[in-house]
């Protein structure tokens, strides 16, 4: 791209153009230069709009985790509707077939943007605990509706079920998981809570 030519959305075109790359090509691959290639701008693009590499990936990830709301907001929509596994199972489903999976990867693959990712997100992994405080959020819905037990651990379901969903979906290389294998190991989950 010519210098001094505007562009639109530089952010989102570089982070879209991460997206690419982590599902593609995995973290290892994710540099300043592929971010630039992927995305068709100068190599200079990302160190004009952020202090580093570092805080690129980082507001990447934090960008990934404020996407989530929306889902968020859809799944507690679904409070009160249809099954409470078949809610939870497209809720899983979408999560980890989406960038979430490599954001994983990426963070547990690079020690600088762990650190970065301190300074704004305390603890956990922050695609992960978001993920687990969206599906407890869904699961203390269904409990006021009388469709989870009032004695249900939503904040023990909740992880049990990020982290189980996490290592069906962990090998991005292979074949996802199969939707009945999503769905039998959400019930297998949550049974003992379903009324």
């Amino acid at each position: 791209m010519p210098t001094g030519v505007a562009l639109r959305d530089v952010r989102e075109q570089l982070f879209d153009a991460a997206d690419r790359i982590l599902l593609r090509d995995g973290p290892a691959a994710l540099t300043s230069r592929s971010v630039t290639a992927e995305a068709g701008v100068s190599k200079g693009v990302v160190h004009r709009h952020f202090p580093d590499f570092d805080a690129f990936l980082a507001e990447f990830v934090l960008d990934r985790v404020e996407r989530m709301d929306g889902q968020a907001a859809a799944l507690r929509d679904a409070a009160g509707t249809g099954s409470v596994t078949d809610n939870l199972t497209s809720a899983v489903t979408a999560l980890f077939g989406s960038v979430a999976v490599a954001i994983v990867a990426l963070i547990t693959f690079r020690d600088d943007l762990r650190a970065r990712l301190r300074e704004s997100w305390p603890a956990g992994v922050p695609v992960l605990t978001e993920a687990a405080t969206m599906i407890a959020s869904y699961l203390e819905d269904e409990r006021a509706l009388g469709r989870i037990a009032a004695d249900a651990e939503v904040d023990v379901l909740a992880p049990t079920l990020i982290g189980t969903g996490h290592l069906l979906f962990a090998d991005r290389t292979g074949t996802p998981p199969e939707p009945d294998v999503v769905r039998r190991m959400v019930a297998s989950v949550v049974a003992g809570a379903l009324r």
